[in-house]
């Protein structure tokens, strides 16, 4: 699974207050930003990614974030360059705090090891069934009809605490969070284990399971979760991550976002990212 993206994300949901203290201590005086500012490379694009991290990164360039990588390079006029590191433990203290790149595509607001910039898109975890399955109009996990059912879930997600909560959990698979996907891919083993009849239905971070679902599975629906009643929340808005303190270098990229939403949101959408409005309560309404 993409394991970094969902450890910020299961993180973010218990640590937004940490994060404010920290991005108030980090705030500094006007030369220190202009010093830590000199750390962005002024040659290259330099983006932090995951070699083997389809759908949204790969060394070919066919994740969604290598193109939304790409189109910021264009738009700033520099090359793109990449530091590649599996997205398990240590990859900020390996890559962009080692001043080995200067910006993570994909990373979730609220997480305290980057300065988040403003985010970029709002998505949800998803919930995966056969389409012909009792369970297709299913839109929460206290639905009744899920009582006795075997749920796939990633150990230590949100999700996992709603499944927990309506009893889902003596019959649910757990599959790990903090893998290297050169070796172990839990999301395509889930959706492995919901085609095989092992599992009756799979809980996968959206911008995840569903380009996968597009890419590969057409017989399988997929539905946000939006109507859960109780904390944890299921829905959680991107950002992009940089180094503590680099402010100018922050707002410079919040500035190419707002110009290129349209052209960021084509992207998404074209992946099959489900796209939410900034409360999470339903999909996001692209101008006409």
């Amino acid at each position: 699974m993409r394991s970094g993206m969902l450890r910020t994300i299961a993180s973010a949901a218990s640590s937004r207050a940490a994060a404010g203290v920290l991005l108030l201590a980090v705030a500094g005086t006007a030369p220190a930003a202009a010093q830590t500012s000199d750390l962005v490379s002024k040659q290259a694009f330099r983006v932090c990614a995951d070699p083997a991290n389809l759908p949204m990164s790969d060394r070919s360039g066919a994740g969604f974030e290598n193109k939304i990588a790409e189109l910021m390079a264009s738009r700033l006029g520099l090359p793109l360059e990449y530091s590649w590191f599996p997205m398990a433990t240590g990859f900020i203290r390996k890559t962009l705090q080692a001043n080995a790149c200067d910006v993570v595509i994909g990373y979730a607001q609220g997480d305290e090891l980057v300065l988040n910039t403003n985010h970029y898109y709002t998505s949800a975890y998803v919930l995966i069934v056969p389409s012909s399955s009792p369970l297709a109009g299913v839109t929460t996990l206290a639905d009744p009809l899920l009582k006795d059912k075997r749920i796939g879930v990633i150990a230590g997600t949100p999700p996992a605490t709603h499944v927990a909560r309506s009893g889902l959990m003596p019959k649910a698979k757990g599959y790990h969070l903090m893998v290297d996907r050169r070796y172990e891919d839990p999301a395509d083993d889930m959706l492995a284990d919901l085609k095989s009849g092992v599992i009756d239905a799979a809980i996968l971070w959206g911008p995840i399971g569903a380009p996968l679902v597009k890419a590969s599975h057409p017989d399988l629906k997929v539905t946000p979760l939006l109507s859960e009643p109780t904390t944890p929340k299921l829905f959680y808005r991107i950002t992009m991550g940089v180094r503590q303190g680099e402010k100018v270098w922050e707002r410079k990229l919040n500035s190419l976002i707002r110009r290129n939403q349209s052209e960021i949101n084509a992207i998404l959408a074209e992946a099959g990212v489900p796209l939410l409005n900034d409360m999470g309560t339903g999909p996001l309404e692209q101008p006409k």
